[in-house]
Order: C-alpha cells, then structure tokens, then sequence
C-alpha cells in the first residue's frame, strides 16, 4: 500500500481543539460533582465542630466511720506522739524518748536531750528493726530545718543523726517506710513557726528512695486541709490495708488518703472519728490497733480502726 493511503486514518485519529475543549468541560464538571459531595456529606471532624458539654468534677464520697479505744495508759511524755514496736511503746515529747512495756504500761527506760537544744522539736517516732527513727525539726525556728535521728530501741541511746537541712516543702513531722524508700509528710503553718509567704495548704506528701533524694509528691486534699488550720498532718503511716492515714494537730479524727487516678493531690476517701487529739501515731504490729496519744491529758490510748472500703476507682493503695 502507498504511503498516501494512510494519510485518512491519521488524520482520523488527530484531537480537534473541539474535542479537547469537551474533555476540559467534562473533568470541571466532574470535580464540581465530588465537591458538592463532599460539601453534603462532612467529615467526622465538621460534625463534630460544636463545643462538648464538660461536667462538673464531683468528688468521691468520704466515708465515715468512728474507731473503738482498747486501752488507756498514762504516760507523762505523750505530748507529740508515740511510736510502738511488739512489746513497747515510746512517747515523744520534743527531747525526750520514754520506753513503756504494753503488757503493762509500766516505765522502762527515757532518752532525755537538753531543751531546745541540737533535738529541738521531735514531732514523730517509727519503731523499725530494732531502733527508732524519729523525725525531728528546729520548731518553731526559720528557716524550717529538719533531720532524722535514730535510736537504739534496746538501750535508748541515740546512734545517728541524718539532716535533711533547709527544705522548701517545710517542716518534716512524720515518715514511714514506701517501697525501698521513704515516704513523709512535711508542714507549714499560718502562725507561729511559719513563713509569711507560705501558709498551711502548702503542706505536702513527699517521697524519697533510700537516700532521701526526692522522688515525688501530692498535695494534701483540700478536704483534709481545712480540718487541720492552722496547721497540718502532724502523724502519717500506711496502714495494713495500704491506705495512707492522717492525723492533724488537736482534732479527735483521722484522714484516710489514696494515690489519686490522675493529678497532683491525695484522694480523701474517709473521715474517722477516735479518741486522740492529733499528733503523731503509731500502728501496731499486727492487726488492725494504732496506738495515738491524748497531749492535754498525757495519755496514750490503744484504738482498733474500723475497715475502710472507699468508692470502687476513687483512689489508688500505698502497697
């Protein structure tokens, strides 16, 4: 076949500007189509452009409960708290240590340091592994200062001292042992003893590894906090059941706190009337029984706390 029989079928394959013109209309008219799909059908995002409604935080209900006194024993130094190991209690009062057999309530033994002298204000004692370890503080001095100081339980002799110095969270009123660690309770106060720029909701729960290096930390609940001005906890320990208990300085009730679900302050999941007017405690051994102290009458009372059962998701144990 020539070469100019096939000049019809190229020709016939060549695009007209008409028809290049039909195609351009026939794609904007296909992107307008998916706009206005787009435009009736909007995204998840578009649907849900109104503001949410944002309830109200409600707080847990706090429990009430009230505990029962077992026993009274008179004790002239029960002025700060009371400390407790198997056989003994020891009361405290700022430089003195007394040693008492619970079977009997009878005196064994008292360190005694010189008034407002290198022991100046012992707020609280823990009985642990043979000695006592006993939160002390310069009160009511500032700056706040603070150490730990240890004592032979057996001979009642001090054995070491280990400062905690100058620390912003305040005063250092009580500790208990958490984990491998510590955890502590450190107050400021409205008045006497106080700073003017921090009153008492300064307060705080801190918690430190072996060393005492910071770990972390809650505040109080605000619950908690106007129960005990002007003032704040002056005894803490984790009880058997692995929530945290409270005691401020004179009112006749304990706080029960948790580790919160989320957020920087305790949970308050209960309130328990008892017989010991703040101050430091001590919980026994075994069972269920503090033992806490009446600082106007220098008694020092053995009282059985009731089980506490908080809100199911309120708060979070210690152990």
């Amino acid at each position: 076949m020539e070469a100019h029989q096939l000049l019809p079928a190229v020709r016939s394959r060549r695009v007209t500007p008409r028809v290049e013109i039909l195609r351009s209309l026939v794609a904007m008219v296909a992107v307008a189509c998916v706009a206005a799909a787009s435009a009736q059908s909007p995204s998840s995002t578009q649907k849900d452009a109104t503001p949410p409604i944002v309830p109200e935080y409600e707080a847990p209900p706090i429990v009430e409960l009230t505990a029962r006194t077992v026993r009274v024993y008179q004790a002239a130094e029960a002025s700060q708290g009371v400390a407790v190991d198997t056989r003994h209690f020891y009361a405290v009062d700022n430089s003195v240590l007394a040693k008492y057999t619970i079977a009997s309530g009878k005196l064994i033994d008292r360190w005694i340091g010189p008034r407002n002298g290198l022991i100046r204000h012992m707020n609280s004692c823990l009985a642990d592994a043979g000695r006592l370890w006993c939160a002390n503080s310069n009160y009511p001095e500032t700056p706040m200062g603070s150490s730990i100081e240890v004592f032979d339980a057996a001979t009642m002799k001090h054995a070491v001292s280990r400062s905690l110095g100058m620390r912003d969270e305040g005063s250092l009123t009580w500790f208990d042992r958490y984990g491998t660690g510590w955890i502590a309770g450190f107050s400021h106060y409205d008045a006497n003893g106080g700073v003017p720029f921090k009153n008492h909701t300064f307060s705080s729960v801190v918690t430190f590894d072996s060393e005492w290096r910071r770990t972390g930390g809650w505040l109080l609940p605000a619950s908690t906090l106007e129960r005990m001005a002007p003032y704040a906890s002056s005894g803490g320990a984790i009880g058997p059941d692995g929530w945290l208990y409270l005691l401020g300085h004179d009112r006749p009730e304990m706080y029960v706190v948790g580790r919160p679900p989320m957020g920087p302050a305790l949970s308050h999941v209960a309130t328990i009337a008892l017989e010991a007017e703040g101050q430091a405690f001590s919980w026994a051994k075994t069972g269920r029984t503090i033992f806490a102290i009446d600082r106007r009458q220098r008694l020092v009372r053995s009282i059985e706390i009731p089980a506490v059962t908080p809100k199911p998701g309120s708060a979070k144990r210690f152990r």
